[in-house]
């Protein structure tokens, strides 16, 4: 009995306690009553801040009227701190930023008798006049309808959590996860979409990470076990001038296609740290040890010895990835590192030196640098000044299936300089000019393909025919609506004006991409829809000696069919909470080389061009033309949002039939089913 009034005097007094909660309290509302702090903390906040705010010039000229809205917070210590503003001009943030450093230091809000960090929405309407008799500043804990304690929690995980949300470290490119982060660039004036990966601080002056993650965390895990598989890296360390994160991550995969394999499989263990030092230094560096069986098309691509650019000494090499080795008896080994160290000086500039990918575009797919190839060593500068971007990007690539002239056991090396300039027109129009060249030898890169702001093209052509290939190209996006985006490529490798006319000429080694993105499409919130078409001609991006051609470790930095193609490819995707899901279906015709012949038909670009089947009458899909359709369906759980691991399920069904059938391009159709846990870290495409 006395068991029962104990826990019943407890049980009493921690409801009354859990109520002692009080909200920041200026120095003008000190000694109100505790049921008006919270009004009183509402009204001096926007007396505060619009007596203060001055609304920027060009806001008033362009008569801007909508709703800009913010969210700041009062620390453990007392003092204000702007963590997100929602708006399209770059001059309201620097302006609400500048209006939140002077607010006065006051005393912090308290639960439990401890001082917390509280959060707060404050929406500003435009013109600021309409601000002196309506909405009120509302705490976010009240929007949410969360009770305090739920909100506390949260808060304090997040914070302690999500540490890389305020960094200069890179988004992992995922095209699943950037919809998200693409809706909100494109929404706002003056942005840059097209140079990925993102960073955390570009990304978080458009779209609140930390926010949106917050709503997936679990506030009642009470074990340490459960924190870290619902909410927390593995490891994390923070001190006041550096802090780190560590995390073990895998992509387990099981899965049956239609072939005599018992099961496919991908057994990956992943290391995963990152960090920063200071305000200007940050780091990442993962490493995957992997082993593999997977579909009988990807075997096949794997272990071919049809193919041209199979790596020396080695079995095969797994796309996207890297060389394999052997495992057991019909599996395949490939680990594979990735790193980078950044430096950013200050918010205009970012310097990256590192092992991994980059992305150039708006698609799914990209001519002018893409994902698909193997990591590769890269120094990468980019450079943000008013209606500009400038990426430059230098590469030291590897090609194992051709070997280093000094040591023929070694594989080439290869070195490729690429820039790309993004220029907003209007806040609608946005253009793009790149520019690539490539060179080889024992010397390593040219001196003067460093020079950041020198025109590869002329460089090349002054050092003459075999000294390296230049490739130029030209991108476009435009905004049709707050949801609606037109983006394209235009890729030219070489074009004969001579002979214009004659769109059969072998010369024209052009490529060109077409398509749209509607976001929250048909004003359904979160369905995204991609249409996209992409076109090749033979011969482009290939070079008479194949170490020159746009190629990485055996495959294409363009896009992945290589050349003499043409594809079309719809997109949709869709997300509720935990829950996301998508859908894709590609529909395309390629070009393939003959068994038994040297002539080159323009598809594969590591073959010559010296070997092509003529001067003219060149069309898109020569050769062994191949049908192509492919389509998946893949469904995704978020499991923890600090590391986006996620449990997944997909379908994929590809149908290949080419006009003969050979060695290299089999004839088959593929009905492929996998699931799964996985870390959402990098694009890995299958899809050829």
């Amino acid at each position: 009995m006395i068991k029962k009034y104990v826990f019943l005097i407890l049980f009493f007094s921690s409801i009354c306690f859990a109520q002692e909660e009080r909200y920041p309290v200026f120095d003008v509302c000190k000694g109100a009553e505790i049921e008006v702090l919270k009004e009183c903390f509402y009204t001096t906040a926007r007396k505060y801040f619009f007596a203060e705010f001055t609304t920027p010039t060009i806001v008033e000229n362009e008569k801007f009227n909508g709703i800009v809205n913010t969210i700041f917070s009062v620390s453990s210590e007392g003092n204000f701190k702007l963590i997100y503003v929602n708006t399209p001009y770059e001059e309201i943030r620097e302006e609400v930023k500048r209006v939140f450093k002077v607010f006065p230091k006051i005393t912090p809000a308290f639960y439990n008798n401890h001082s917390i960090e509280m959060k707060f929405e404050l929406p500003i309407n435009f013109p600021v006049l309409k601000n002196l008799d309506s909405s009120k500043a509302k705490p976010s804990i009240e929007i949410k309808k969360e009770s305090l304690l739920e909100v506390v929690a949260k808060t304090r995980i997040a914070d302690s959590t999500f540490l890389e949300h305020s960094s200069k470290l890179n988004v992992p490119f995922n095209h699943r996860n950037y919809v998200d982060y693409e809706f909100a660039l494109h929404k706002a004036k003056g942005t840059h979409t097209a140079s990925k990966p993102y960073t955390y601080n570009e990304v978080n002056n458009y779209y609140n990470l930390t926010e949106e993650k917050k709503k997936f965390l679990k506030p009642n895990k009470k074990t340490w076990l459960g924190n870290k598989v619902w909410n927390e890296h593995l490891l994390q360390v923070k001190k006041e001038d550096y802090w780190f994160t560590v995390d073990f991550l895998f992509d387990f995969q099981l899965g049956k296609d239609n072939s005599d394999l018992a099961y496919t499989y991908n057994n990956s263990r992943i290391l995963n740290v990152n960090g920063e030092i200071g305000n200007n230094f940050s780091f990442s560096t993962t490493y995957f040890e992997s082993q593999g069986r997977f579909s009988e098309y990807i075997n096949s691509y794997i272990t071919n010895p049809a193919l041209s650019f199979k790596p020396k000494n080695s079995e095969g090499l797994v796309p996207g990835r890297g060389k394999t080795k052997g495992f057991k008896t019909d599996s395949h080994d490939y680990p594979v590192a990735e790193a980078y160290l950044a430096y950013t000086p200050n918010k205009h500039m970012q310097f990256q030196f590192g092992n991994g990918k980059n992305f150039i575009g708006d698609g799914y797919r990209s001519f002018i640098l893409s994902d698909v190839s193997s990591p590769s060593t890269y120094l990468k500068m980019k450079v943000d000044l008013w209606k500009f971007q400038y990426t430059n990007i230098w590469m030291w690539n590897t090609e194992p299936s051709i070997s280093s002239i000094s040591d023929p056991n070694e594989h080439a090396r290869k070195y490729v300089a690429a820039h790309y300039l993004s220029v907003n027109i209007t806040d609608k129009l946005n253009l793009g000019f790149f520019e690539t060249a490539i060179s080889a030898g024992e010397n390593g890169i040219d001196a003067g393909f460093l020079n950041p702001i020198i025109f590869y093209r002329s460089l090349e052509f002054n050092r003459g025919e075999d000294a390296g290939n230049a490739i130029i190209g030209l991108t476009g996006k435009y905004k049709l609506s707050n949801n609606i985006s037109l983006y394209s490529q235009l890729i030219i490798d070489e074009f004969s004006f001579g002979n214009f006319a004659d769109m059969s000429d072998w010369k024209h080694k052009f490529a060109y991409q077409m398509g749209a993105k509607y976001f929250d499409a048909f004003k359904v919130k979160n369905l995204f829809l991609q249409l996209e078409y992409n076109r090749a001609r033979p011969y482009t991006f290939a070079h008479k000696s194949p170490i020159l051609n746009y190629g990485n470790y055996s495959q294409p930095l363009g896009h992945l069919w290589g050349a003499n193609f043409w594809e079309a490819i719809v997109i949709a995707r869709y997300k509720k909470d935990r829950w996301s899901g998508s859908a894709k279906i590609i529909l395309g015709k390629k070009g393939f080389d003959l068994d038994g012949q040297i002539i080159s038909y323009g598809g594969d670009i590591y073959q010559s061009y010296e070997n092509r089947s003529g001067d003219d009458g060149i069309e898109v899909a020569q050769g062994n033309t191949a049908n192509i359709f492919i389509a998946d369906v893949q469904a995704n759980y978020l499991i923890n949002p600090s590391n986006n691991t996620n449990f997944f399920a997909s379908l994929s069904l590809r149908n290949f039939s080419p006009n003969t059938t050979i060695s290299s391009s089999p004839s088959n159709r593929n009905v492929w089913f996998s699931l799964g846990i996985k870390a959402d870290l990098f694009n890995w495409y299958f899809d050829f």
